[in-house]
């Protein structure tokens, strides 16, 4: 098993960042890659430490993967709640437990915190993904997104 750590990221880790987010999007047909779209949205969540937070996973001084989190507040829970994106895990260490220790450091972070749910959304079509939520004791609900896109 790979030694990895499990850290908040920083600025200087944005290069590696856009590298697994390029990687993640090849997966996700509803969405394009764009680094500067996709550089300007870390740098928004790594400026708003209330409401949202990076991790990366790291090892030797490579990151390896990296997970957000962004606090909502739920009116059906009653409090806070998180939104986990940008699961990835660089493709040629994928299958060695680092996305399972990553979602469980999220899991406990979220605990800790008092989030009272944590959810994500995975392509409908990415099966391998499902089966890594669902192993990892997630569950799909009933939900469906529903999505505008020309507000910008």
């Amino acid at each position: 098993m790979v030694a990895a750590i499990i850290r908040t990221a920083t600025e200087a880790d944005i290069p590696s960042m856009l590298g697994l987010l390029a990687e993640l999007f090849l997966l996700e047909p509803d969405f394009r890659f764009d680094p500067l779209k996709a550089e300007q949205g870390i740098r928004s969540l790594l400026q708003r430490p209330r409401a949202a937070i990076v991790f990366v996973l790291e090892a030797d001084q490579q990151v390896l993967g990296m997970a957000t989190l962004q606090i909502l507040i739920s009116t059906a829970e009653g409090g806070d709640v998180g939104l986990v994106e940008d699961v990835v895990i660089t493709p040629e260490y994928r299958g060695q437990g680092l996305g399972k220790r990553l979602l469980a450091y999220i899991e406990a972070w979220a605990r800790e915190h008092g989030l009272r749910r944590l959810q994500l959304l995975a392509d409908r079509e990415n099966k391998a993904a499902h089966r890594f939520y669902e192993k990892a004791g997630w569950h799909p609900t009933r939900l469906q997104v529903f999505c505008r896109t020309d507000l910008a």
